[in-house]
Parts: C-alpha cells; sequence; structure tokens
C-alpha cells in the first residue's frame, strides 16, 4: 500500500483555486447581508447613531472575528492541510487529556447551525418576491406559499445529497463570484450617494452604539450573524488551500462590507421613521433588476446550505473515526475525493431544517434562533487554539494569554447577547445537546469497555497455533483466518480471539492474520507495516489510517496480500492439497467478534447507566462487519459477553437436605 502524503493537500494559489474557493467556503457567511441589517434596525426607529453604529460593529466584529482569529491566526493550525475542530483536536489531544470536552461541544454546535442556515438563508432569498410590483400579496413572509417554495428547495436539496455533487459543484464558484460581484456593485451604488458612511468604519461609533444606544449591547445578538460563516473557513481548509482562502477572503470583505455600507447609505435616507419590516438588501436593488437579484440570491443560498450539509458529513464521518460517533453507514456518490454521503445525517438534518421551517415560517422569526450555537462552537475552537499555541507552537504564554483574552472579551459579549435567545433557540439548543449525549456517551463507554479488555502475550499462545495449523485431524477452517485486534502492541492479543481459535471450536488455517487499525494524527494517512510472528504461520499487520480515512480492511488487506504476492515473501497460495490455484481471494475468512453487556457486570451506577446506553445506541448502529467493508460470504461474526467487573462474591452455600 503507497504511502499517503497528507501535507499534500493543501492547494496552490491559483485563480482556479480562487474561483473553487468562493463556492466553497463562503456561503454562509456571504449570504448574510441577506438578513444581517434587517435584523439589526428590526423594529427600531432609524438613526445615525443606529445606522452607523450597525456598520461600525459589522466591520470591525468581521476584522476580528473572522480576518483576525480564522483567516489570520487559526487557518495556521492545520492538520497536515486539513481544518476543522476534530483536526484541531487531533494535533493537540495528547498534551491534553480533557480537550475531547470542547472538541465535541463545538462539534455539536456546528451541527445545530447546519439545521437552521437553510432555512434562514433559502427564506431570506424567497421573501424577496413580496418586493416585486403586483406579487407584494402573494410572497408575503411566512404564508403557505412561500413557506411551500422554501420547503420544496430544501428538500430537493437534501434528496440530491445522495448522488453527490460532481455534476453540478463546478458551477458553485462561478455563482459565488456573481453573488459577490452583484452585492459590492449594488453596495457602492448607494454609497456614492453617501460618501460619508465610510467615516463608520471608525471603531468610535461601535463603541457609541453598544454604550450609549438604548439597549445597545444586546443589538450584538443581531451583529453576530454577519460571522456566523467564519468557521466553515478552517472546516473547509483542506479543500481549497490557506493561500486561496487568505487571498480570496480580502475581495470577499470588501464585497461584505461594501453590502452593508450600501444598505446602510440607503437608510440614511428613512431617518427618523420606523423599519416598517423593510429589507434593505433588496430595497436597495432596482426594480427591474430584482427577479435577476432574487435569482442569484437563492442560488447563492443553496450553495452556502450545500456546503453546511457537506461539512456535516464530514464532521460525523470524523467523529466516527476518532470514536465520537456510533458507526453508520456511510457512501461515497462519486469519485471526487473526500465527497462523502450519510444518509441518517441526511435525514436528521432535513427533519431538522423542515422542523425550524415550519415552527418560525419566515426568516425575521428564525433570526431571533440563529447564532446562539455558533458562538458556543467559536469559544470552543478558542480553547482549543490556546492549547495549540501553548503546546503545538510553542509561543510564549504572555502573546497566547493576550490573543485569547481579546477573542475571550469579544466572545462572551457575543455569548451574553445571544443567551436572551436561547428560548427561540430551543429546537437547535435541545439538538446540539442530544448529539453532546451521543458523543459523550460512545467515548466515555468505549474508555470503559477497552479498559477492561483481557490481553494476553501472543508468544505464549504461538506453539498452540502453529501446532494447531499443522494438525490435519482437525478440520480445516480456513487458508488465511484474519482477526481484527484493539492490542496497539504486536506482543499482545485479546484473550477472546485466542479463545475463538483454540477453545471455542478450534479454527484450524494455515496462516493466522490479526489486523490492528490506528487512527493517526495525519487526516489522509495510509501506511502499513508487517510483522512476521511465526514463519508462514502468524502474522500481525498494522494499518496506520487517517482520521477521514474509511477504513476498508477487506480491500487493503487484499492490497496487502497481493504486494505480498508479488514481492514473494510469503506463500500465501490456497493451501488446499485438491486445488493448485494461486487465487488467494477465494479462501479468506474474517472473524469479527461482538460483544453484548453480560448480566454478571457489577459496575457503579454511573458505568452501568453509560454501558446500558452506549449497547442501545450500539443496536441502531452499524456492524462491525459492514463498517470495516467486510463481505457477508467472507465472515463469521461471534456474540460473546462483555464481563467488566463481575460479582465474585456470591453468597451461595450448600445444603444437605
Amino acid at each position: 500500500m503507497g504511502q499517503s502524503s497528507g501535507a499534500n493537500h493543501a492547494h496552490k494559489l491559483s485563480v482556479a483555486g480562487l474561483i473553487v474557493t468562493l463556492g466553497i467556503i463562503y456561503g454562509d457567511i456571504g449570504t448574510s447581508p441577506l438578513y444581517v441589517f434587517g435584523a439589526i434596525i428590526h423594529h427600531k426607529i432609524i438613526t445615525e447613531q443606529l445606522v452607523y453604529g450597525a456598520i461600525s460593529c459589522v466591520f470591525w466584529t468581521l476584522t476580528l472575528q473572522t480576518t483576525f482569529k480564522y483567516v489570520f491566526l487559526t487557518l495556521r493550525a492545520d492538520n497536515r492541510g486539513e481544518g476543522g475542530i476534530f483536526s484541531l483536536f487531533a494535533l493537540i489531544r495528547r498534551y491534553v487529556k480533557w480537550i475531547y470536552v470542547p472538541a465535541i461541544i463545538g462539534a455539536a454546535m456546528l451541527l445545530a447551525d447546519g439545521m437552521i442556515t437553510p432555512p434562514i438563508s433559502v427564506s431570506s432569498a424567497i421573501e424577496g418576491l413580496a418586493g416585486v410590483h403586483g406579487l407584494e400579496n402573494v410572497f408575503v413572509p411566512g404564508n403557505n406559499l412561500t413557506v411551500g417554495i422554501v420547503l420544496a428547495i430544501i428538500s430537493l436539496l437534501f434528496f440530491f445529497q445522495r448522488f453527490g455533487t460532481k455534476i453540478i459543484g463546478f458551477a458553485f464558484g462561478p455563482i459565488m463570484l456573481i453573488w459577490f460581484s452583484m452585492i459590492l456593485i449594488l453596495g457602492l451604488s448607494q454609497v456614492m450617494h453617501h460618501v460619508g458612511i465610510l467615516s463608520a468604519l471608525n471603531p468610535y461609533y461601535a463603541y457609541d452604539l453598544l454604550v450609549h444606544y438604548p439597549n445597545g449591547f444586546w443589538l450584538l445578538g443581531a451583529v453576530f450573524l454577519c460571522t456566523t460563516g467564519a468557521e466553515a473557513l478552517y472546516s473547509d481548509l483542506g479543500h481549497c488551500g490557506r493561500q486561496n482562502i487568505q487571498v480570496s477572503w480580502m475581495f470577499v470583505k470588501v464585497a461584505l462590507v461594501m453590502s452593508y455600507m450600501g444598505q446602510g447609505a440607503y437608510l440614511l435616507d428613512f431617518i427618523g421613521q420606523s423599519d416598517n419590516g423593510m429589507n434593505p438588501f433588496f430595497n436597495i436593488m432596482p426594480h427591474w433588476f430584482l427577479i435577476v437579484g432574487i435569482g442569484i440570491a437563492t442560488m447563492a443560498t443553496i450553495i452556502a446550505s450545500q456546503a453546511l450539509i457537506s461539512g456535516s458529513f464530514t464532521l460525523i464521518s470524523e467523529a466516527i473515526s476518532l470514536n465520537f460517533w456510533p458507526r453508520v453507514t456511510i457512501k461515497f456518490p462519486t469519485d471526487r475525493k473526500g465527497q462523502i454521503y450519510i444518509p441518517s445525517l441526511n435525514f436528521i438534518l432535513w427533519v431538522g431544517c423542515v422542523t425550524m421551517l415550519l415552527y418560525f415560517k419566515k426568516s425575521e422569526s428564525m433570526q431571533s434562533a440563529y447564532g446562539f450555537s455558533i458562538i458556543i462552537c467559536m469559544m470552543m475552537t478558542t480553547m482549543l487554539m490556546n492549547f495549540y499555541m501553548l503546546n503545538v507552537k510553542r509561543w510564549s504564554q504572555s502573546l497566547v494569554a493576550l490573543i485569547i483574552l481579546i477573542f475571550t472579551i469579544v466572545e462572551i459579549s457575543f455569548f451574553v447577547a445571544n443567551f436572551v435567545k436561547i428560548k427561540e433557540a430551543a429546537i437547535t439548543f435541545i439538538f446540539s445537546l442530544s448529539m453532546i449525549f451521543v458523543m459523550m456517551i460512545w467515548h466515555r463507554a468505549r474508555k470503559i469497555a477497552n479498559r477492561y479488555l483481557d490481553f494476553v502475550k501472543l508468544k505464549d499462545y504461538l506453539e498452540p497455533l502453529t501446532e494447531l495449523s499443522i494438525d490435519k485431524d482437525v478440520p480445516k477452517y480456513a487458508t488465511h483466518l484474519v482477526y481484527l485486534t484493539k492490542a496497539n502492541n504486536h506482543r499482545e492479543i485479546e484473550h477472546r480471539i485466542i479463545d475463538s481459535i483454540l477453545n471455542r471450536k478450534p479454527k484450524r488455517a494455515d496462516i493466522y492474520w490479526f489486523l490492528h487499525i490506528d487512527r493517526t494524527d495525519s487526516p489522509y494517512g495510509m501506511e502499513y507495516t508487517i510483522k512476521e510472528l511465526v514463519d508462514d504461520k502468524v502474522m500481525r499487520v498494522d494499518f496506520k489510517l487517517g482520521f477521514r480515512i474509511q477504513p476498508r480492511v477487506n480491500i487493503c488487506f487484499k492490497k496487502v496480500m497481493q504486494e505480498l504476492n508479488e514481492s514473494q515473501e510469503l506463500g500465501i497460495y490456497s493451501k488446499y492439497e485438491s486445488l493448485k490455484s494461486k487465487d488467494f481471494h477465494t479462501d479468506i475468512t474474517y472473524v469479527i467478534i461482538e460483544s453484548f453487556f453480560s448480566i454478571e457486570n457489577e459496575l457503579s451506577i454511573r458505568e452501568d447507566f453509560i454501558m446500558d446506553v452506549y449497547f442501545n445506541i450500539k443496536h441502531l448502529s452499524q456492524s462491525d462487519q459492514k463498517a470495516f467493508g467486510l463481505d457477508n460470504d467472507m465472515t463469521i461474526v461471534e456474540h460473546v459477553p462483555l464481563i467488566i467487573k463481575a460479582n465474585e462474591n456470591i453468597p451461595l452455600k450448600r445444603s444437605f437436605d
């Protein structure tokens, strides 16, 4: 098996790379102008203090949170070219034992963001049709027709996930280029009429709004919506590369800021008036362009939704590899690297999006629930970055403390301002808690079960294995008998595997293989090592697979055997006396040992609860056979009791009546 060069996944700077980056990275943050200013001015009298302060807050939020934290700083924390909260966790988990807690919380909150981004984004675009003359009473925000169209778009989006995005993916970049060019030009056209709006970049206006405007601090909950897609910049690092993201962000930020300033300049013509539910984003469009603009906006929001869905698939795939999530079916709809489809998660997200849409009905109502989950995710990323800078980069403690202090002040402020949304965000919050619960239970239960695995010295059983292999009085079970072992040390093996071979039903084989899968910190690493413990009789293969690689054991093992056959290191052809074929694929038997929770266990109330929930979840998850890519006709599944802690002091006495 060829070695993987995970470090080569970072893409070099190019025009094509920049356009692809626009289509993959910026969907969420790029469509924020659709609703941010509308959320800020909602039910308020338009004043210069409000307009200038809002623009200043948005600009400095994009500068501190998006530009400084993510584009400049966090993108440097790449794991062999890959990014995301689990990639960051993989880099620092060896330094801090409890760091899995913020990683799990951050991932769960990011998944919750995937529930609300599609409905709020698509609704914001479709509701723009209410501004078209003659359609004012047809496409009323929240009415059945508008909700039905949004529901249809979202449902079709989730339906087509099973086919992948290879066919239409090439259009994402050009469409987003058109989108950002459009909002840049529209914003600039308004700024030219109120050039003085440029002074709103002065941070004083942000300070004045937050301190002196009535309840100004609480406007941060709406302001925060402008940076909700910043986490995607890091999560999709591996798809585009740091340089393409950093360079393209300069164009994207100019377009976003100009759009916000253009909307603010437009509102200056309404000083002293109530907002009356206006959406300045569509109001600054010439009426003749409105239908075209809404069409472009709708396509941009679909792309934004697709990015969140794809990111969620990747996140759960990594969680499975890191033992944070039960094994579920993962499909590969195209031959494009990294593109996956998880049917169960696709259904869960679709149900979540539909629930959010039917509950809130219009984007204005969804704004009150948006942002709470993602600010918690950002806080968890900040916590992880703290340990990355200290332990991996070895930066000075004073510099790290200063950086973390800045982000902590900013993010706690946003968290407090968003905390008032917790009632409206109850659906996404409950979803996040359920994700955290499953991840925590799965992680802790695996730790408990692994802690009590009974390992024995393999050298003590090499002679019995050899004797069994050559004992023709025992019926031959297989030419190649393969077991998956959790033993990290090649000198050890689980007692239950030895028991399966020698005691339960003696299994004579020409060669016994013990395969071990080691999840590495490298995202796409694929290597293996092999040890011949007994000449031509007992072999151990260690696969080192990256946490983004699906463990297709059958394919990997056959690749190993092919290479051994070609190098003539091992006689791996069929050894049945009546068969002379050298097709070693004909007689490989895998034995999977699955555990069930024994009634003999005597655990604490806490551990008993964890293990009960774990095995109930496991019944709903994918079997080890499917998870490791093993064919039914080559696999035997044995069920053995998992006895973690048996009660040995049974007060049973013999009577002689």
